[in-house]
């Protein structure tokens, strides 16, 4: 993976709508920010009171030299998509809600010259930037998009990407109703937006998720699915190289699940084991658990 460490500034602070903040960050060492696009994985650091951005651990092991600090000296740090790139800026569209942890407060509070570093792609290597999980097949029918707000930035970019003769449906579950304008339209995907309106979590996601499924997955034979522990295991599965995503020629079907762990596991479950969707065809990402901070 071929990341780095970019201290940046905030330059423009822009209100999309009530549950999306867009943070346009510039700075010198932008010049050497790399652009993969679809949806490319950042992290963000952010600043913690008395102790400077540049006390942050650089190298190849900064998580290992990061993790063994004493609390004070612990700068937190959140993952995030990148929605936009341009010479010298960066933006990056945050979820904005009450705020119960450093992220949304960061966020609630943050305003133009706020200082952070950003760890992304660099253009100093011709390697695999990493933390990019939308692979599908050279040859892809149908694509099947599905997420909650945490996965709109993502998916925005990749309607946004995608070419115009692509086809399929992009579910997405937000907030509530001024928030449906978030994302872009693509002429061959069909965006269909659910506000939450005080439902459960992922209520919608999963059953509008499971029947856009339903729509696009051709008849086939189901088979067993592994089931994912989200409270001690990992949720992510991105097909790629020997394992899939690439490797394959064609697929009827490209699925992109992404948002709340449990949400995201119970459609990957309806897919895999009940329409009998190639596993490889299927990336799966739990962005985050519900009760539970990144970190």
């Amino acid at each position: 993976m071929s990341f780095d460490f970019f201290p940046v500034q905030v330059r423009r602070v822009t209100d999309l709508t009530p549950s999306f903040r867009r943070f346009t960050f510039a700075g010198e060492s932008l010049d050497r920010w790399a652009n993969p696009g679809w949806d490319q994985r950042i992290k963000v650091v952010l600043p913690l009171p008395g102790c400077r951005l540049d006390e942050f651990p650089r190298g190849e092991d900064w998580y290992l030299r990061w993790r063994d600090l004493p609390p004070g000296r612990k700068h937190p740090f959140r993952t995030y998509t990148v929605r936009g790139v341009r010479e010298g800026e960066v933006d990056i569209d945050m979820v904005v809600h009450e705020v119960d942890g450093p992220a949304s407060a960061w966020i609630a509070a943050a305003g133009v010259g706020d200082e952070v570093v950003l760890l992304g792609p660099t253009t100093d290597s011709a390697a695999d930037y990493g933390g990019v999980d939308f692979l599908p097949p050279a040859r892809t029918e149908n694509y099947l998009l599905a997420g909650d707000e945490t996965a709109a930035p993502a998916i925005a970019v990749i309607l946004e990407q995608l070419p115009a003769e692509a086809t399929g449906i992009a579910v997405l579950e937000l907030p509530g109703t001024p928030d449906i304008g978030y994302l872009p339209r693509h002429p061959g995907i069909e965006v269909r937006v659910f506000p939450r309106r005080g439902a459960a979590r992922g209520e919608a996601l999963v059953r509008e998720g499971n029947r856009a499924a339903d729509e696009l997955v051709p008849a086939g034979v189901a088979h067993a699915v592994e089931e994912v522990d989200v409270d001690r295991d990992i949720l992510w599965e991105a097909p790629r190289s020997a394992r899939g995503g690439a490797v394959l020629r064609s697929t009827p079907l490209y699925a992109w699940l992404a948002g709340e762990a449990g949400a995201i596991k119970a459609l990957r479950r309806h897919l895999v084991g009940d329409l009998g969707l190639d596993r490889r065809t299927v990336a799966f990402m739990g962005y985050w658990r519900l009760g539970r901070p990144e970190m």
